[in-house]
């Protein structure tokens, strides 16, 4: 079974029921999410040995989120306790042509005043065959992005793989910030997974005749951002999530993957969407484990869309699905029957 070691922080989600606004109630449902975390829930529904590494205060709020982990399987035994805060973020999930809201309130959080020597990287990466982090980890201040150069040395040394989501997030640093963390960073990523808005943020890398906003993308001209994005950082592989914005309520969904030499499009889902947060991770996730199993670019790029195209249909940050229902997907069966 293949190890995959995943850092980040884990978040307590506080949003209204259903699709109400803020406060329009006086209920906020709880539970918990965050990039690396989404990864890890993925990846252990998926059947892989999946480890989780963070640092959360030893309180109930602090271990609620430990045992949110533990329910799927994951591997919660590296997480390093300590510290005040769990993060927090409020979701406003949008419908029709409202968007969704999402509001931070995670400084000085127990990950973001966490210090490199919180981690022991070379016994978490012990017998371990893939890493996995976030644009966003780094983002959180303090000594993150030190903590993140680490861990990508040590896995490197023990000759583990490494995938980065760029995973660009403004309101927790700036485009310049973002460009000096990330280009140190990349170095050491053997898979980068991107989409239409990172590869311009993060590095300005751009796709032509592309227009995100009014519902237009232009796949040919991923071709050349995934290229470039290769050519400057010697990434092995390249994806990119292809979304096509309707309304908050309907998307296409499609992904391409390059590996070097060919340029893979998956087919592209129409989605009406109850839950698009922890999309990105669960193709990211999707990835992951389609590149551990052996699958080749195409089929790889084609369950990694269908494993988040399901996702957007599922509550929460995690994804709830299994191989087979991926499986499914990918080979053709999106009729969305009762089964029986």
């Amino acid at each position: 079974m293949a190890k995959v070691v995943t850092f980040g922080e884990i978040m307590l989600r506080l949003a209204p029921n259903g699709y109400y606004r803020f406060f329009q109630d006086d209920q906020l449902q709880a539970t918990f999410g965050g990039g690396e975390a989404n990864v890890s829930v993925s990846l252990a529904n998926f059947g892989l040995d999946s480890v989780y590494v963070t640092k959360l205060p030893s309180h109930a709020i602090g271990q609620a989120a430990v045992n949110s982990l533990r329910y799927f399987g994951v591997d919660t035994s590296k997480i390093v306790r300590g510290g005040d805060r769990v993060g927090i973020y409020f979701l406003e999930k949008g419908a029709s042509q409202r968007g969704s809201v999402c509001i931070y309130d995670r400084a000085h959080s127990a990950i973001s005043e966490a210090v490199p020597e919180d981690f022991d990287w070379d016994s978490i990466f012990e017998g371990a065959d893939w890493f996995h982090f976030t644009g966003i980890t780094p983002a959180l201040g303090g000594q993150t992005v030190e903590i993140c150069k680490q861990a990508c040395i040590a896995a490197k040394a023990k000759g583990v793989k490494i995938s980065c989501d760029l995973n660009y997030r403004g309101k927790l640093w700036t485009k310049a910030e973002a460009r000096e963390a990330m280009t140190e960073l990349c170095k050491w990523v053997d898979v980068c997974i991107s989409n239409e808005e990172d590869a311009k943020d993060v590095f300005g890398i751009e796709a032509e005749n592309t227009d995100i906003y009014g519902g237009k993308l232009n796949k040919d001209g991923y071709k050349s951002v995934a290229k470039q994005l290769a050519d400057q950082f010697g990434f092995e592989k390249v994806a990119i999530t292809l979304r096509t914005s309707i309304s908050a309520s309907d998307n296409g969904w499609a992904g391409m993957l390059y590996d070097g030499e060919n340029y893979c499009f998956s087919k592209e889902y129409n989605l009406h969407i109850v839950d698009r947060v922890g999309g990105g991770d669960s193709f990211g996730a999707g990835l992951i484990y389609a590149l551990l199993s052996g699958k080749d670019t195409q089929s790889a790029i084609n369950f990694a869309v269908a494993a988040s195209a399901l996702k957007h249909s599922v509550e929460g940050d995690f994804n709830r699905v299994s191989v087979s229902e991926v499986e499914k997907l990918a080979g053709g069966d999106g009729s969305g029957r009762v089964q029986r």
